[in-house]
């Protein structure tokens, strides 16, 4: 308790008496004892950033920098009291002065300036451009580096506890460099400071000495120049060490050890560089000239520690090894629950597919990894991560693409081959297939041939593309399936971190996770992305207060992204509309009957045969001319409907009155749904 105590009041206590002593003169002795304090100090500091692990483990180096350098400058100011007043500086300042003057003045300020030079414009200068562009990267970087953790978290690589650990680190990583950048301006202030003191003491002390002390000019001038030196001196060494451990402390990049032990295992990692090395030295020796000795026993030190460097073993014998220690039993509790857990996402190979996961011969991996980003910023969910393996019970030349264990897509993707879509490719050699998104006819020819089919007129696609489309198409549609529990907490947490009353309003006090993961999973099922969930989430919040019930919800959340919803329905600014007739959509309102899955329309099967058929026959009149239709109603019969269409068979959109208005599209109605059957009353 009372070192933690002596510890906490340590650095205050030694910023006031830095203060004082600005004001206050100090005895020779004093003086000299803070000195050695200062170089030793400086010492310590140097050596301490060389051994940390990493720069953020030395996160207080830019205040104990500002601390040093303040201490520094009153030494300076004190010093100077002394030679001015007294002509004496203590012992330690006079046998620097003497030391390094060595009975020549010029040599004595010819040594001086060119430590200063050194200090200023070479490592402090490149200290502080470092500092400065990686304060600026790191800043720079910081978005990306919350989002690859947020990545990380949602794919299920790390947990909760990580991921706060690594976005603590990320923020205090910020903050250093941010301190650095700032602090490296100390420095650069200290070594012109340092400069003008002395300046100000070799024509001060001159001054003092001629009209106060009755000195010669030339004794005047010995005299206060060597105390002038060695203050400048006392002052420029513990400068340059902190001015090094900056540039450091800067210049460290991710190693996973101190400096020493990384650069010595770094530069000793090659034996045939050491070889070539060593070689070169000895080379030098035959030079006309150039002294042997040193060249010869340099070289053959270096041969010598290349010798004693041991081969690196191959990589993939370091791997297989680890991998044998590593591997569990196959009957072991570990490797049958890896073998029981089922992929929310998977795209199984047949055995003559797997090059396509080959990083030499193809892309597929990294086309993956760049789906993820898309579908994040199309549909607002992250996809889970795509677990890719071969598959020995798929056909030859085939694929599937599962969810949660379950085929929810298949193909085919010959190898050798590229996929030609369009007509005309009855001269060319190959088997007929289907694009699997759009069902377009084509044919599978051999990929020397790509330029032909296209010469021809047909739209070449490599199989990664087709894989690809393929998947993508299948994460739209089954989006609502992928979106899990642990997926709609860490999409509200990153709302909450932004608009954190909009969350703390919601939920958990109005609405569970689960509640709001069935309406998001809705919305998604319906094709409407979720990207701006601050907005869906105040519509809930607002419409949960009156009911509860999952399909009220729903309908809140579109009508508050009416206008973006409409938007993908637009073309050329103009929204194509199918309505209902007047008293058709009456009849429906009346006939709406709510049930524990939501609302339905009590209508007789010819009744809603009639409405689907209808429907469709206008939709895809409508498409036949390049439009993309919806059928328009009013909000209360909007799901009831949706869900008869779909039973039916029918993707047509349905959308309400309300999210209609929302949109600065033009309305241009093309038909009308009467619902008329044969029989009809």
């Amino acid at each position: 308790m009372k070192n933690a105590k002596v510890s906490r009041l340590a650095v205050p206590v030694g910023v006031i008496g830095i203060i004082i002593m600005m004001v206050v003169p100090l005895p020779t002795f004093l003086l000299d004892m803070l000195i050695a304090l200062n170089i030793t100090a400086a010492l310590l500091i140097l050596l301490t950033s060389m051994f940390v692990q990493k720069p953020l483990d030395f996160s207080v180096f830019p205040a104990l920098l500002l601390v040093a350098t303040l201490f520094r400058l009153a030494l300076n100011i004190s010093a100077t009291r002394l030679v001015l007043r007294d002509g004496d500086a203590g012992k330690v300042i006079h046998a620097f002065g003497s030391f390094v003057v060595g009975g020549s003045l010029v040599i004595g300020l010819v040594i001086f300036a060119i430590l200063v030079i050194v200090q200023m414009i070479v490592v402090t200068k490149g200290a502080e451009r470092v500092a400065e562009v990686g304060a600026r990267f790191t800043l720079d970087a910081m978005p990306g580096k919350q989002m690859a953790i947020d990545a990380d978290l949602n794919a299920g690589l790390i947990d909760e506890a990580e991921a706060k650990k690594r976005r603590a680190e990320v923020g205090a990583e910020a903050e250093f460099y941010g301190a650095m950048d700032g602090g490296s301006k100390f420095v650069k202030g200290d070594a012109i400071a340092a400069i003008i003191i002395t300046l100000i003491n070799l024509l001060g002390g001159f001054a003092v000495g001629v009209l106060q002390a009755g000195m010669s000019p030339a004794d005047a001038m010995n005299h206060y120049s060597l105390l002038s030196i060695g203050d400048g001196l006392v002052s420029q060494v513990p400068a340059i060490l902190l001015s090094v451990a900056t540039g450091l402390i800067v210049t460290r990049s991710a190693t996973s050890g101190d400096m020493g032990s990384s650069v010595t295992e770094q530069l000793s990692q090659s034996k045939l560089a050491m070889r070539i090395g060593g070689g070169a030295a000895l080379a030098l020796c035959v030079i006309p000239g150039l002294p042997k000795v040193p060249f010869l026993v340099v070289g053959v030190a270096v041969l010598v520690l290349a010798q004693r460097i041991k081969d690196p073993e191959p990589e993939g014998e370091e791997v297989a090894a680890a991998e044998a220690v590593d591997m569990p039993a196959p009957d072991s509790p570990e490797q049958l629950l890896g073998e029981m857990r089922v992929d929310p996402l998977e795209l199984a190979l047949s055995p003559d597919l797997v090059d396509l996961v080959d990083a030499s011969s193809g892309d597929l991996l990294d086309r993956v990894r760049a789906l993820r980003r898309k579908m994040a910023m199309e549909l607002g969910v992250i996809m889970p991560p795509v677990r890719t393996r071969d598959d020995l019970d798929l056909p030859l030349s085939s694929y599937a693409i599962r969810i949660s264990g379950t085929d929810a897509g298949t193909g085919e993707a010959p190898p050798g081959t590229v996929l030609a879509i369009g007509d005309g490719l009855q001269g060319l050699p190959g088997r007929a297939g289907i694009e699997p998104v759009f069902g377009l006819p084509g044919k599978w020819v051999p990929a020397e041939l790509h330029y032909q089919a296209e010469l021809s007129g047909a739209t070449v696609v490599d199989r990664a593309s087709v894989i690809i489309t393929h998947l993508a198409e299948v994460v739209r549609t089954n989006a609502s399936r992928l979106l899990g529990r642990e997926d709609v907490r860490a999409l509200t947490e990153m709302v909450k971190r932004t608009h954190p009353v909009v969350v703390e309003e919601l939920t958990p006090s109005v609405l569970s996770l689960g509640q709001i993961q069935k309406v998001l999973q809705a919305l998604l099922d319906e094709g409407v992305p979720v990207r701006d969930l601050v907005r869906i989430f105040e519509a809930l919040s607002l419409r949960a207060k009156v009911s509860l019930d999952n399909d009220g919800l729903v309908e809140a959340a579109r009508a508050a992204l009416g206008p973006a919803i409409a938007a993908q329905y637009t073309s050329d600014g103009r929204l194509t509309v199918i309505t209902l007739d007047p008293m058709l959509e009456q009849q429906l309102l009346e006939s709406l009957r709510p049930s524990e899955t939501g609302s339905f329309m009590a209508i007789d099967g010819m009744r809603a045969e009639a409405i689907v058929s209808e429907s469709a026959r206008l939709a895809e009149t409508a498409e036949q001319q390049g439009l993309s239709p919806v059928l328009a109603c009013s909000p209360q019969l909007r799901l009831p409907l949706m869900r008869l269409l779909r039973a039916g068979s029918r993707r047509v959109q349905v959308l309400s009155y309300g999210e209609i208005s929302g949109s600065t599209a033009q309305i241009e109605t093309i038909g009308v749904v009467n619902g008329a059957y044969a029989g009809a009353a």
